[in-house]
C-alpha cells in the first residue's frame, strides 16, 4: 500500500472515535452473523439428501391429528424400516416459567431415536409402566428430579377424562449421545391415549425411519400419494423442515430476523457515514495541503474511501470472529426452537461483501466532497 501512511494517519487522528465506530460495526456484524444463520435455516429449501428419518404430519396443519391406522399403511411401503408416532402434549409443571417440551410416544419410538441413551432397566420400565416418563439429564438436573419421582403436569391442550392433573412416574433419565438437547420429556403413549378426554386414536406426527437415506425424497412423495384425496391427507418432510414449520407458528422467522438485521445495518450505515463526514470536515486544511503539494483530486477521494473501507471491513471481521466463537452456545440454544443452524462460509463472504458495500456508501459522499474541495478554500479554513 503506497499511500497507507496517509490513510493510517486519518484513521488514528481520533482514536477513541475510530475504536467506538469499529466496535459499533463489530456488534452489528456479530448480530448479522448469528441472525443470518437463523434466517438461512428458516428460508432454505427442503433438502432430503442423506436423511434417514422423515416426519409425517397433516397436510392442513400440524395441529390436526392423523389416524393411528396410517402407521400400518406407511409400513407397507418399500424402503420403510420402522414407523413410530408422537403428539405435542403441552401442559405446565408447577408454573408457566417451567416450560419444557413433552411428547407422548410408544416404546418403539426409542428404537428409532437410538441417540436417546437409556439403560436397559430404564427402557423396560418405560415400556411396562403405563404412567412412565423419561426425561433428559439437563431437565432432570434443572428440577432436581430423581428416578421414582412423581411428576405432576397441569393440562392445557389435553385434559384428562374426569378432570384433574396428569401424574407420571419418572422411570428413566436419558442422555443424548450426539450432543442433542436434553431438556425434553417423553410420556408413555398408552396412558396418554386412554386417559385423554378427546381425539383418542389420533397422533400428531409419524416418524418414519428409512432403509436407505438416498431414497428419502421418493418415499416422502409415496407416503403423501398414499393418502392423497383422503380425509386425512399428509405432508411429509425432513425433521429440519418440520422443526422450521413448528417454530414458525408464531410468525415468519426468516422475515422477522432479516427485517431486524436490515434496520440495524441502516443505523450503522448512518453512524459510519456521519463519522466519515466529520473526519473529512476536521481535516479540510490537511486535505488542502495534500492537494497543494501535488496529490490529485482522485487520490484524495481514494484516501477517504480507503479509510472507510478499513474501518468497515476490520469491524466486520471482528464481529464475524466474535460470532464464530460464541456460535456453538448460540446454536445449542436456538437449535431447540427450529431447524439445524449452521455457521456456513457464505455468512463470512456475505458479511465481507456487505461491509464493502457499507464502506463505499458511507464513504462516497465525504470522499466526493473532499475531491471537490478547492485548495484556496481549504487553506483559508486553517
Amino acid at each position: 500500500m503506497k499511500y497507507w501512511m496517509i490513510v493510517k494517519s486519518g484513521i488514528e487522528r481520533k482514536r477513541i472515535r475510530t475504536i467506538m465506530t469499529v466496535l459499533s460495526i463489530a456488534v452489528a456484524f456479530t448480530l448479522f452473523s448469528l441472525g443470518r444463520s437463523v434466517a438461512v435455516a428458516f428460508n432454505s429449501e427442503i433438502d432430503y439428501a442423506g436423511k434417514d428419518r422423515l416426519i409425517v404430519s397433516s397436510r392442513l396443519s400440524f395441529t390436526d391429528g392423523l389416524p393411528i391406522a396410517h402407521k400400518n399403511r406407511i409400513e407397507t411401503l418399500d424402503g420403510v424400516r420402522a414407523v413410530a408416532y408422537r403428539q405435542w402434549f403441552g401442559g405446565t409443571y408447577i408454573e408457566r416459567s417451567n416450560f419444557f417440551p413433552k411428547w407422548p410416544i410408544p416404546p418403539e419410538y426409542l428404537d428409532i431415536y437410538t441417540e436417546l441413551s437409556l439403560t436397559e432397566p430404564e427402557r423396560l420400565a418405560f415400556k411396562t409402566n403405563i404412567q412412565g416418563m423419561i426425561a433428559g439429564k439437563e431437565l432432570a438436573d434443572k428440577f432436581n428430579w430423581k428416578i421414582g419421582d412423581r411428576i405432576p403436569i397441569i393440562p392445557d391442550i389435553w385434559p384428562k377424562k374426569g378432570g384433574g392433573v396428569w401424574e407420571f412416574d419418572l422411570v428413566g433419565i436419558f442422555t443424548h449421545s450426539d450432543g442433542g438437547i436434553e431438556n425434553e420429556a417423553y410420556i408413555n403413549w398408552e396412558y396418554f391415549d386412554e386417559a385423554r378426554d378427546f381425539e383418542t386414536g389420533k397422533v400428531g406426527t409419524f416418524v418414519v425411519q428409512l432403509e436407505n437415506s438416498e431414497s428419502s425424497q421418493q418415499i416422502a412423495q409415496s407416503i403423501d400419494n398414499l393418502f392423497l384425496n383422503s380425509q386425512d391427507e399428509t405432508k411429509t418432510s425432513t425433521e429440519e423442515a418440520f422443526a422450521k414449520m413448528f417454530a414458525e407458528q408464531t410468525g415468519d422467522i426468516g422475515l422477522i430476523v432479516n427485517s431486524v438485521l436490515a434496520a440495524s445495518f441502516f443505523t450503522i450505515l448512518l453512524l459510519t457515514a456521519n463519522t466519515m463526514s466529520q473526519a473529512v470536515r476536521e481535516r479540510t486544511s490537511e486535505l488542502g495541503v495534500l492537494k497543494s503539494i501535488g496529490y490529485s483530486d482522485k487520490k484524495i477521494m481514494l484516501f477517504v474511501i480507503l479509510e472507510s473501507m478499513f474501518i468497515c471491513i476490520f469491524g466486520s471481521l471482528v464481529g464475524i470472529m466474535i460470532a464464530f466463537l460464541i456460535f456453538p452456545v448460540f446454536a445449542e440454544i436456538a437449535g431447540g426452537f427450529g431447524p439445524n443452524i449452521e455457521f456456513s462460509i457464505t455468512i463470512l463472504l456475505t458479511g465481507i461483501l456487505l461491509a464493502t458495500l457499507m464502506a463505499f456508501i458511507s464513504g462516497i459522499f465525504p470522499a466526493y466532497s473532499a475531491m471537490r474541495l478547492k485548495v484556496v478554500d481549504a487553506l483559508r479554513m486553517n
